[in-house]
């Protein structure tokens, strides 16, 4: 491949199982291999905090090369990768098929399964990946965990900053009392018969964030399909295991990747289309599950089959249309297209859904939103993801839109605070997070 040429960027399977892959020696001159192609390029400083990290490292050397940067330098770096992808997905013009092979996510993932192998993050960290065990306990007292992890909560935040590392000014999710798995099956939406898309069948896989935190996203996303004449099922056997792929921990994803596949199976050989309501997990089912599993047959058979919900409303437009009856909303939209909705090359799907309601402003935003799932809500990492996310909230305060909202509510509510934190008070903005809503909304 020559540099700058037009061939996809691949990626290879993830060695997880080879003794090689947790070598320290053989980590450590990838590493090196790597950050010294980084050096001589440096197209990614503007796209998160580990490219200025490194430079400074080898700009305050005695050399100013790599060869006078102390290995142990290199875990700042690698602390500060989100696992976004952009640098892989949109700026480094030597990823594989290149004959460089560089893949920095994948190499920052490797460095952090060495990590976990050897005991690391500690016994406290790791517990805030246990998003299923903790969404099942806190709906049961949803509104003392609601008021414990409230900002501005004097009591508990100062505690959990202490115990769990988590800063106390960070927006935390709420928890519901009733999941939206849950409320689907308590009172599922009526199908319109008559609309054109009639007769698809959809899997909605709810995600631990919606399904536990989030559920009117899920109950908009039902709903818009229903009234698109889609028949929805709610489906919600676990986490996809983005949490723990944060932390390294390959063999709990792989684990769950070929268990959940196997579980869906049955229902794509009936013929229902797969539909995830968080972009975060669908680029795990399309590219991350097949690279830590690739021999897995019904993994493979998921990763072609997943949609993102954007996506998914858009096929149906493009192929049936959409059923009448979308209104002007009264304002406009300024929608954040998350990294891992980018990261799964498939196009601004939110920006082209938006853009099917009439009379509306749509503004698109287009970088990341510092927030990189659980690491934006550390004490050590609050500040800088707020400072990463600053150009995103000061171009949503400049649109000065009615609605902002983000395919990851998460990196939308992160957003809102940045916005805050920009013009010295909350943002006068409808309480709509996923573009969805918007459609649901429009809907009436």
């Amino acid at each position: 491949m020559r540099e700058g040429g037009l061939d996809a960027p691949t990626r290879h399977s993830i060695a997880w199982r080879d003794e090689d892959f947790y070598d320290s020696d053989k980590i450590d001159a990838e590493l090196r291999r790597v950050f010294d192609i980084c050096h001589g390029c440096r197209r990614c400083f503007n796209l998160c905090d580990s490219f200025p990290r490194l430079f400074d490292l080898i700009d305050e050397s005695e050399t100013g090369e790599l060869d006078a940067v102390d290995s142990k330098g290199f875990k700042k770096v690698v602390d500060a990768c989100t696992l976004c992808d952009m640098c892989f997905m949109t700026k480094c013009p030597y990823v594989p098929p290149h004959e460089f092979d560089l893949d920095f996510p994948h190499l920052m993932l490797r460095y952090r399964a060495a990590e976990f192998r050897a005991g690391q993050p500690g016994f406290i960290k790791r517990q805030l990946t246990e998003t299923d065990r903790n969404g099942n306990m806190a709906r049961f007292v949803a509104p003392i965990a609601n008021w414990s992890s409230r900002c501005g909560n004097t009591l508990t935040r100062p505690a959990l900053e202490a115990v769990a590392g988590v800063h106390r000014e960070a927006h935390l999710p709420e928890y519901h009392g009733k999941t939206f798995a849950a409320r689907a099956k308590a009172s599922p939406p009526a199908v319109d018969r008559t609309a054109p898309a009639s007769g698809r069948k959809a899997l909605l896989y709810a995600t631990c964030f919606i399904n536990y935190n989030n559920p009117d996203v899920g109950v908009a996303a039902q709903s818009v399909l229903a009234r698109n004449g889609v028949e929805t099922e709610v489906f919600y056997p676990g986490c996809c295991g983005m949490p723990q792929l944060e932390y390294g921990d390959l063999a709990r994803v792989a684990a769950s990747a070929k268990r959940i596949a196997a579980e869906v199976r049955p229902w794509l050989d009936k013929g229902y289309d797969i539909v995830s309501l968080v972009p975060s997990c669908s680029l795990m089912m399309k590219f991350e599950w097949p690279l830590l599993e690739p021999d897995d047959e019904n993994v493979k058979a998921l990763s072609a089959a997943i949609y993102d919900a954007s996506e998914y409303v858009v096929d149906i437009a493009r192929k049936e249309g959409l059923a009448d009856g979308l209104k002007p909303l009264g304002g406009g939209v300024s929608v954040h297209i998350a990294c891992h909705a980018r990261a799964q090359n498939m196009g601004a799907k939110a920006a082209e859904m938006l853009r099917l309601l009439p009379e509306t402003e749509i503004k698109v935003i287009e970088r990341c939103s510092g927030h990189g799932g659980s690491w934006g809500v550390m004490k050590e990492n609050f500040e800088v993801a707020l400072k990463v996310g600053r150009p995103v909230a000061k171009q949503a305060l400049d649109d000065g839109q009615g609605f902002v909202v983000s395919e990851c509510p998460l990196a939308r509510d992160h957003i809102v605070q940045g916005m805050e934190r920009a013009a010295g008070e909350p943002p006068a903005i409808e309480p709509v997070a996923h573009p969805i809503q918007i459609i649901a909304r429009a809907y009436g």
